[in-house]
This record gives C-alpha cells, structure tokens and sequence, in this order.
C-alpha cells in the first residue's frame, strides 16, 4: 500500500468514526471506545488534510504557469509551497509511525550499582539523584519507593516512581549498563577507576494490564533490616514476592506497613513481568530493523561518563557531549534523550517507506 493509499484510509476511517458517533442509543461502552479513536485520529486526520491542500495549492499553481498573466503569481506560490509540503509530509508520517503502548505510562526507575565496589555505588547514586533533579526540570513527580546505601553515601540499589506527562516515552532509552571513569575518592595515586552501574527503566502497570493469578505468587513476610529502631526487630513488615512462572522475585521493606509493602512490590512484579513479556518482540523487532538505538536491554553499555576529560558519551548514537556537569545535574540530560528519540524516529520512518 503506497502512503497516498494509507492516508486516503486513515481519513476515510475518521470519517467512519465520526459518523458512528453522530448516530443515536450507542451503547455507553462503544461511544467511550469510538470517542477515544475519534480524538486520536483528529490531528492525523487534519494533517493529511493540510497537507492534501498543499499538494492541490501546488498543482494549481504550475497549472497557473502557462498563463503570462498569471505566471509571477504562480512562481512565488511555488517557491512558498515546495519546501512546505515535505515537511507536512514528514508530520504526517511521524503521526503515523507505530506508538508503544506504554510511552504514556508513569515509569519505574531501578538503579543498582555494578563491577567497581564503592566507586560503583557512589556512581549509582549519582546517576539516582540526577534523574530526581531531571524529574524535577520535566515537572514530574519522583517518589523513592526503596533504597538500599552503604556507608559512604554510596547506592547498592534504588528504586523510585517516576509520574508525569510521556515519562516512559523519554526515559526508556535509559535503560542499560552506565559507566563512569574517574578518579575514586578512595584513590591515593589518582588512577583513574572504571565503574559501572545499571539503569532499567519500567512502564508502570495496573492490575488490568497484567493479570497475575494469585496461585503463582510465593509471598514471604521477615523482619526488615537496617535503620528504624524498635520497630525493626518486632515488626515482620518486610514482603518478599516471588513469581513462580517467570521465576522474577522482588523485595519491599520501605514501609512499617506489610500491606504497604505488598501493594509498591506488586506494582514492581507487574511492571516487570510485562517488561520480560514484551522484551523478547522488541529485541526481535530492533533487530529485523536494526536499530541503532538499542533494545533498552540493561544488559547493553549505552553510555560513558569520563570526568576527567569532562565528556559523557552515548556509544549507540556516538554522540559525545563536554559538558559533563550539566548532564549529571540534570540540564543537559534532554540533549541526549532528544537524539535518540530522533534516531529511534528515523528508522521507523525508514521501515514505514520500505513497507509502501
């Protein structure tokens, strides 16, 4: 099917939509259902139109060029109309393009350190905190749901939910191994160490979303460690969860609450079984196109943070900023985020054109 073919069907299906609404005793579940079509074929509808209107401007136009009368006119409307029409045709395809189902979700941020001891946790609490002050620049809320830290300040593992407009869409890329080079606090000679961290970045579920028999499910409940006094020792409000098909086990004890703890390790589990349902097509899919993107496997060194040159650089899109202050604080984190979405973007629209 060429794009002129899709787009003809793409208006005549919002045409279809738009009728059905108009038509009286629809039943409450279809008019939620068509309305929510409806609003999303609005704009790809009134794209193609803008752009259609462009495309008969300009055969008009240099039908208008054998008139002498008529022929400046016509050369100045198309030298307005030329460079016009690839761009909305370039908006429309971008519309077009296949949306992942969770780009509109609330995220799960995991954070554990990897291979370099301290210097690896110090590392993961840095890459922790400079997603919080990145939340904080998006206008997102970032509510720590568990940390766990050694005794230099350092971060063994941290999770925290990340909510606001599109968090998904922008963070998912993020996912993968970190890698920090620099000199240790602990480092007497000044050798510049290599640590890293891993980052998962997980669409967040409901209970609809992912259905979870009860009868898979191994919960075990134990006194929880660390700081809170009295509390820890008589209270058993550690949960510990462990799915039986998948084998995915986690563990909640931020909460004095058992019940409390229960819920935030079930809005783990789920996020985490729709990750590893959903990982195997992605990577599949990444790689029949071959994206250079990556699968958003936490497994794949994505990016280095090298401080003693002060550059920090993403090895999948070789893009390579010298400003490493600014992404660590959270500023310059967009710079990378944006390319690689752009990146992602051109080769969708590369596998679209090759379909048509």
């Amino acid at each position: 099917m060429s794009l002129t073919e899709t787009y003809a069907k793409v208006v005549e299906r919002f045409e279809e939509v738009r009728d059905a609404l108009s038509q009286p005793g629809l039943a409450a579940e279809q008019f939620t259902k068509l309305s929510k079509e409806y609003s999303d074929l609005t704009p790809v509808a009134e794209a193609i139109g803008d752009l259609n209107k462009a495309k008969k401007e300009l055969a008009d136009a240099e039908q208008m060029l054998s008139d002498p009368d008529m022929r400046e006119e016509a050369k100045n409307e198309i030298d307005l109309l030329r460079p016009r029409i690839p761009k909305l045709e370039l908006r429309v395809q971008k519309m077009l393009l296949p949306k992942d189902a969770a780009d509109e979700r609330n995220a799960l941020l995991e954070i554990r350190a990897g291979t370099g001891g301290d210097e690896a946790a110090l590392f993961a609490a840095l890459l922790f905190d400079m997603y919080r002050k990145y939340a904080v620049i998006r206008g997102w809320k970032f509510e720590v749901m568990e940390l766990s830290q050694n005794d230099i300040g350092g971060l063994k593992e941290g999770t925290a939910q990340i909510s606001g407009k599109g968090v998904f869409a922008r963070l998912k890329f993020e996912s993968g191994v970190h890698r920090v080079q620099r000199v240790p606090q602990t480092e007497a000679n000044g050798r510049v160490h290599t640590s890293t961290a891993t980052v998962a970045v997980l669409p967040e579920m409901e209970e609809v979303d992912v259905d979870i028999d009860e009868r898979d499910l191994k919960i075990d409940v134990y006194r929880s460690s660390g700081a809170g006094g009295q509390h820890v020792n008589k209270t058993e409000s550690a949960v510990r969860i462990t799915h039986l098909p998948t084998g995915i086990v986690v563990a909640m004890q931020d909460e004095r609450s058992q019940h409390k703890n229960r819920a935030k390790a079930m809005k783990i589990l789920r996020a985490k079984i729709y990750e590893k349902k959903s990982s195997a097509i992605h990577a599949a899919h990444a790689a029949e196109r071959k994206s250079q993107v990556g699968t958003g496997d936490r497994s794949e060194r994505i990016r280095t943070y090298n401080f003693p040159q002060g550059r920090v650089t993403d090895h999948r899109i070789d893009m390579t900023l010298y400003k490493i202050d600014d992404v660590v604080n959270g500023t310059a984190l967009d710079d990378f985020i944006d390319a690689l979405i752009t990146r992602d973007e051109a080769e969708k629209l590369a596998e679209l054109g090759a379909k048509t």
